[in-house]
């Protein structure tokens, strides 16, 4: 096996897949959420259904087919059309809309202040909104029709229809989005801004795409999370991946890994185990939130360092690979219910089956790893994700697709004097900061960056844990947000 296809594609925000053996990259990443959130009791919607268009970008038969597209709505605290209240819209990710919605409650912390109508719009082949059933995903055919633009252009239409119906038409529209949904919203404030007043982007890498971004920023924001809380800790980590393939290619060496290590069943390959202890470093770092939380899966507070503590525990005689695996099992079996652990085929219940399609055609996003990593050093070989995408969807990924269709390239330069309204916010213990907007583009388009922050952090709801600098950064989105309102409803005077 080549060094190139050793390597996950961790990407796709909750995001991207090789056709090897890779973890999903884009947080909801597609392959790794096994635990249902907890909802709060103060998290209420009703469901809806919208005939949407099939294709919205060419003019045959087949584009006219209709399917249903899921929403969500909380109308609790909406001030009505007569007020010209503002309608707040989630950009659905890469999974079922509700556990956006459960997971997204800053805009249920701030809907009373807004008095917001709360939408939360399904992303097209994710969840139930499956434009030809349960077989939207079994081939190319059916699978061409899912792309990010065809998904924005349902959100235009769905929103423009839902204004119409309400008498809403002078409504603000205001999206929010983390991670790919993120990347959604700041999108489709650029390409619709007569039906977006404004974006909060969250965690969205909207330059992780071509030569934007330096490789290697994704897993070197990783490693240093480790390094920094514990360098013993990061030391061990990386000798545990050359000790773990060897162990796997000795006679029954994978045999025993599995059975040392409680697998439910014996894995095909020791490539299976590695990408399951490279998940949970991975998605650890994502959610190394400063509070428990059960986005993921139910972490403690400050996830990255009690791994460590964990690892540190042991003497330094200790087997590396026992190590890694208990600490691994934090990510897996914090609350202590798993009997067994799945090294492959780990179940979906999000709805993220998609996600490898996006990434062998238009979401690439190259990444490789250092020296300095504690993963193994790789390069980036374009020609081996293609050849994987031929061999899985017959299809050519489309590299510099998203950089022609929604730019990146002199982003300050170009979004200076033509964009406006969008927060872009970044953690810089998230490792998909080093693909996000981390300096103002103008006074319009501002990047807010906290360097204790994870994975959208801020989307999250508030609690009595929140430190100071969480509690800033949402007063300064809300502050921002209540701007554009404020200028929208005197230029509406006018």
């Amino acid at each position: 096996m080549k060094m190139a296809s050793f390597l996950p594609i961790v990407l796709q925000f909750f995001c991207c897949i090789s056709a090897i053996e890779a973890i999903p990259i884009f947080l909801p990443p597609p392959s790794l959420l096994q635990s249902k959130p907890s909802l709060k009791s103060n998290v209420s919607y009703k469901t809806h259904f919208f005939p949407q268009v099939l294709d919205h970008f060419t003019f045959v038969p087949q584009s006219y087919k209709l399917f249903q597209q899921k929403y969500l709505t909380n109308s609790e605290y909406w001030g009505g059309p007569s007020t010209k209240a503002p309608i707040f819209v989630y950009a659905g990710n890469e999974g079922k809309i509700e556990w956006f919605a459960e997971n997204t409650g800053f805009m249920f912390d701030i809907a009373p202040k807004f008095r917001a109508l709360l939408v939360f719009i399904e992303h097209r082949f994710y969840g139930e909104s499956l434009p030809f059933g349960k077989d939207s995903s079994n081939s190319s055919a059916t699978l061409g029709y899912l792309s990010s633009q065809q998904a924005l252009a349902d959100y235009a239409t769905l929103i423009l229809s839902l204004k119409k119906n309400l008498s809403a038409e002078d409504c603000p529209v205001v999206v929010f989005g983390g991670s790919y949904g993120g990347m959604l919203a700041a999108w489709f404030r650029l390409k619709y801004p007569h039906i977006v007043l404004g974006a909060l982007s969250s965690s969205a890498p909207i330059l992780q795409f071509d030569d934007l971004t330096p490789l290697t920023s994704f897993y070197d924001t990783v490693s240093k999370a480790y390094k920094d809380s514990s360098n013993n800790c990061f030391d061990v980590i990386k000798k545990s991946w050359d000790e773990l393939i060897l162990l796997g290619s000795e006679e029954e060496g994978l045999l025993k890994i599995c059975r040392n290590f409680r697998a439910c069943k014996t894995a095909s390959s020791v490539y299976s185990v590695r990408n399951w202890l490279w998940e949970a470093f991975i998605y650890t770092t994502m959610v190394n939130y400063p509070m428990k939380a059960n986005f993921l899966k139910p972490l403690p507070a400050n996830p990255v360092k009690e791994m460590c503590r964990i690892i540190d525990s042991y003497p330094p005689e200790a087997d590396t690979l026992t190590k890694v695996f208990a600490a691994a099992s934090l990510y897996f079996n914090y609350s202590g219910t798993e009997k067994c652990f799945e090294f492959e085929k780990r179940r979906d219940p999000h709805g993220l089956s998609g996600w490898n399609w996006q990434a062998c055609t238009e979401m690439v996003m190259p990444m490789s790893c250092s020296e300095q990593s504690m993963f193994p050093p790789d390069n980036y070989n374009y020609t081996e994700k293609a050849e994987g995408c031929m061999l899985e969807f017959g299809v050519q990924p489309r590299r510099h697709w998203i950089t022609t269709e929604f730019g990146g390239h002199r982003i300050g330069m170009v979004l200076r004097r033509f964009g406006s309204n969008i927060i872009f916010s970044n953690g810089m213990l998230d490792p998909w900061s080093g693909g996000g907007v981390l300096k103002n583009i103008s006074d319009r388009i501002v990047a807010l960056v906290t360097e204790k922050g994870a994975h959208h952090l801020d989307l999250r709801f508030a609690t009595k844990e929140d430190p100071d600098w969480l509690i800033e950064q949402r007063r300064q989105e809300v502050e921002i947000i209540q701007s554009w309102l404020d200028q929208y409803y005197l230029d509406l005077q006018r």
